[in-house]
């Protein structure tokens, strides 16, 4: 099995192709088979889904450094090209995956939920400055959540039904959730948002299980309480990881998604691990990312 490399964008210039091989070119890597997964000129090729090709390497890249130095070298070209260029090593479990773990908040929708929570409170701007010292490091995830929470008492669960309902679904979300379905994928949302609105999407979308943040509801409103444990960086790997183990599934069959730094122990954990839209920090650190095409673009990455 070899080292792949997948090309993905709304549209592939022939010039950024040329770069990608050039770059291969200068690292003494031959292409044993190049494979037009998505291609405008293609029967019933529809825009929405971009252009992708992968290459298969047979030689230059053998080994998890070279591996490594040949992603190193392909993020930043990747982003002066306007491309995806996603590497994989060699994996017995490609195309045989088996269970599909997502973030939710930035990932699944396109929004953050408890800033739309807040919003509605009129407590936007205390759940921002509370947000902005969490990521200084000024006080941890945990502590963060707590206080956020506290700032939503009084919130009227009607008005939860309401946002729920208005939450804007990432592009491609129903597509790939019908196709991981049809082809008998476990799925899951492991998110350090609301089971409120996780649930909302299990029902919608159609997903195996949900695990996420419980809101804690007395007489129809948000009390601001925490109900622990808290689910963090750390809880979401561990939760990765048991339903792994509970359903019998190799970890080299597991994939997660997920945009910011509290999934990046989960996408660590999982055989393969996507970045989605991700800010730089969490794209340079996962293994693999899509920043370029809707959240139906991991199919490419799940074939064969």
């Amino acid at each position: 099995m070899s080292v792949r490399l997948t090309l993905m964008a709304p549209r592939l210039a022939p010039e950024a192709i040329e770069r990608v091989e050039q770059l291969l070119d200068a690292r003494h890597a031959t292409i044993a088979e190049r494979r037009w997964l998505a291609k405008a000129d293609q029967p019933h090729w529809q825009s929405e889904h971009g252009e992708c090709l992968r290459l298969d390497l047979d030689a230059g890249v053998s080994s998890s450094e070279e591996s490594a130095a040949l992603r190193d070298k392909a993020l930043p070209l990747a982003a002066e090209l306007g491309v995806d260029l996603i590497v994989e090593e060699p994996n017995p479990w490609r195309g045989r995956r088996k269970l599909v773990c997502f973030d939710m908040d930035s990932t699944l929708i396109q929004a953050e939920v408890i800033d739309e929570l807040a919003r509605e409170h009129g407590v936007y701007d205390e759940v921002a400055a509370v947000t902005a010292s969490a990521m200084r490091g000024d006080i941890d995830f945990k502590e963060s959540f707590r206080r956020r929470m506290a700032t939503l008492a009084g919130l009227s669960e009607a008005r939860l039904e309401a946002i729920a309902e208005q939450l804007p679904l990432m592009p491609g979300v129903e597509r790939l959730l019908t196709i991981l379905r049809q082809r008998g994928y476990h799925t899951a949302i492991i998110s350090g948002g609301f089971t409120f609105f996780a649930r909302y999407l299990q029902e919608k979308l159609g997903f195996d299980e949900i695990h996420a943040n419980e809101l804690v509801i007395h007489e129809g409103r948000v009390t601001g309480e925490v109900q622990e444990p808290i689910l963090d960086a750390a809880r979401k790997a561990q939760i990765l990881t048991g339903i792994a183990q509970r359903e019998e599934f190799d970890m080299g069959q597991t994939v997660a998604v997920g945009d910011g730094a509290n999934d990046l122990r989960m996408l660590a954990a999982a055989g393969m691990g996507v970045a989605f839209h991700a800010k730089p920090l969490v794209r340079e650190q996962a293994r693999q990312a899509i920043s370029t095409l809707g959240l139906d673009a991991l199919l490419y990455l799940l074939d064969e």
